[in-house]
């Protein structure tokens, strides 16, 4: 028998930061192409989404900012956040497996009652994170140093937990960088997707986004360059190897 698909949610409408995107889904999961479907969501309706075709969800990062108000999200940003709304309303339903990096936080949060806000904002770096005690316990988190360095770069965080949720990594600077929901929901808000040449791209594409200062951008990039962000990426092959399905 093989195994169903995962698919990958994503809302980057520049074709460089997706299509980079999706390759680094590719390189860090070693799913290939047939085994990761890219739905991007920015291009049209996606949804009603049929979860029982995919062994779990990936929802990659984005430009949506979804804690600001209604008035000033895009008509495009209006409209996927409606859809995805719907399709994560019946992952946190169904306990589905689904793994949300940076926008993922923004997305689930508030449909299972917790609070999203600037409050805990980061421009783009390379931070180190701490697992907490159940941090080192989860299944997801297996073979990952208590402390490891990744990417960061987010306008909004998680600043009350959903009811349940489990904190599973923190920051300096971000007290939730990561959380559990039921069993099979989890959200990053650091970015395991993002290797160096990832981030050069990202900070290309997005160094008039408010992010960081635009002027300050090399200097960005040579701050991110001193990183070593190899051990955050052995979460999404761990999640790929823990729920791939038959079909």
């Amino acid at each position: 028998m093989s195994t169903k698909p995962f698919a990958l949610l994503a809302s980057r409408s520049e074709d460089v930061a997706a299509d980079d995107e999706y390759a680094s889904f590719l390189t860090h999961t070693g799913l290939r192409p047939d085994q990761l479907v890219r739905i991007r969501m920015e291009s049209g309706p996606f949804a009603p989404l049929d979860l029982d075709a995919f062994s779990g969800l990936f929802l990659g990062g984005s430009p949506f900012t979804a804690s600001v108000p209604e008035a000033h999200k895009s008509d495009e940003q209006r409209r996927v956040e409606a859809e995805l709304d719907g399709v994560l309303r019946e992952v946190h339903e169904r306990d589905f497996p689904f793994l949300g990096l940076c926008y993922g936080v923004g997305a689930l949060t508030p449909i299972a009652g917790g609070v999203v806000d600037g409050t805990y904002a980061e421009q783009t770096a390379a931070v180190e994170i701490g697992l907490t005690d159940a941090g080192r316990r989860d299944p997801l988190l297996a073979g990952l140093p208590e402390r490891f360095v990744a990417y960061v770069g987010h306008k909004e965080a998680c600043t009350v937990l959903p009811p349940g949720a489990v904190l599973l990594a923190t920051s300096a600077a971000c007290p939730v960088q990561m959380f559990r929901l039921g069993s099979n929901q989890y959200v990053t808000q650091f970015h395991p997707e993002l290797d160096h040449a990832a981030m050069v791209t990202r900070i290309d594409v997005y160094r008039n986004s408010g992010y960081f200062p635009a002027e300050e951008a090399e200097h960005v990039i040579v701050r991110i360059s001193r990183a070593d962000v190899s051990d955050s990426h052995r979460l999404l092959r761990t999640f790929v190897e823990r729920y791939h399905r038959e079909r």
